[in-house]
């Protein structure tokens, strides 16, 4: 598949202070490319290279194979939605989008059919008139989106457009923004300090910090083999354990305890347990597993992420474990004795 953006060895300093720090990557076309990270981690920056507002102090930008050195933000073939998106108030949902076509001066029948046929795609029918103040979050969401993608972008740039909106909206526009996506197929680069956007939408992400990127990866690949200990720490809820030595298979936490993880190459100072990796009293005849003797200290009730609160009882180190929803959980209680199981692959140990 072709590439609709390289970046080659791309940095950005702003006096001293090194933002973007040599990066390199490639998005397919029609892909939905997320870049995940927390503030000030350069995101942000690298998209706004992207767009053209900023300038690489090093590194080439390249789109559809065309080097954008010295192209204009106006002249570059992308689009940008904001996390404030930006729609003219005085303006109804109909000029709002027609208003980057009339700017290019495109014939009154051909702006009213690519308004209409965009505003068919996001839903909008019927919405033409309305005021865009009298819109709901996520109705305003979708004409700033339609706003962009009528001009026909080769990429559209999205900054945490769903930042502004609640809990229960960001999760209803997070599935609408994946199957307008796929339906419209252009290509966006999403960025997003939200680990769950980045995972349920995107084909690819990359995960950044401190101006680098740590891992590019599938989703799937990103939560199940992440690639460093920042990423086992940032993407989906883990418990990390300091590891102050290892020998013969036997990893020793700060606090003194001993867990059996076998056949690693590296001498670990971390070690990572997603809480649903734990299985609460194993059958005694499962290989590979390691049994943990745990006390319950509460129980965390949340629906299904309900969790427990447990702590090792050979060694006091406190974990979270992912409470199933059956009628075993249902029994237990706070101070209750439970042997946990984890598979050793499921033991992520690194070195720092």
């Amino acid at each position: 598949m072709d590439h609709v953006l390289e970046i080659k060895n791309v940095t950005k300093k702003f006096g001293d202070f090194t933002a973007v720090d040599s990066v390199s990557f490639s998005v397919e076309d029609g892909g939905f490319f997320s870049i995940l990270g927390g503030s000030g981690c350069g995101k942000t920056t690298l998209l706004r290279m992207i767009a053209g507002f900023e300038i690489a102090t090093e590194g080439e930008l390249l789109i559809r194979g065309e080097s954008m050195s010295g192209i204009p933000p106006e002249q570059r073939a992308v689009n940008i939605v904001f996390q404030n998106l930006a729609l003219f108030p005085m303006m109804n949902v109909e000029k709002n989008v027609a208003f980057g076509l009339q700017r290019q001066k495109l014939p009154k029948p051909e702006v009213q059919k690519r308004v209409s046929e965009m505003l068919e795609r996001v839903g909008l029918v019927g919405f033409e008139k309305k005021d865009v103040n009298d819109l709901s979050g996520g109705q305003r969401q979708r004409v700033a989106i339609a706003r962009s993608l009528v001009l026909k972008p080769s990429i559209l740039l999205l900054d945490e457009p769903l930042g502004a909106l609640d809990r229960k909206l960001r999760e209803h526009m997070k599935i609408e923004l994946k199957v307008l996506q796929k339906e419209i197929g252009t290509t966006f680069i999403y960025i997003t300090h939200d680990q769950s956007e980045a995972l349920v939408m995107s084909d690819k992400v990359a995960v950044m910090n401190q101006g680098r990127f740590e891992q590019l990866d599938t989703p799937k690949n990103l939560y199940r083999h992440p690639a460093t200990s920042f990423v086992a720490g940032f993407v989906g809820d883990n418990n990390e354990l300091d590891i102050t030595g290892y020998a013969d298979g036997q990893l020793i936490t700060a606090n003194g305890g001993k867990l059996f993880r076998p056949g690693l190459d590296i001498k670990p100072s971390k070690l990572y347990m997603r809480p649903e990796a734990f299985v609460l009293n194993p059958s005694a005849d499962l290989s590979n597993i390691e049994k943990i003797d745990m006390q319950i200290k509460a129980l965390l009730f949340d629906g299904a992420n309900s969790k427990i609160s447990a702590v090792m009882k050979q060694s006091g180190d406190d974990v979270l474990i992912s409470l199933p929803q059956n009628a075993e959980s249902e029994s237990l209680r706070e101070g209750d004795e439970l042997i946990v199981g984890i598979h050793h692959d499921d033991m992520k140990c690194y070195q720092e």
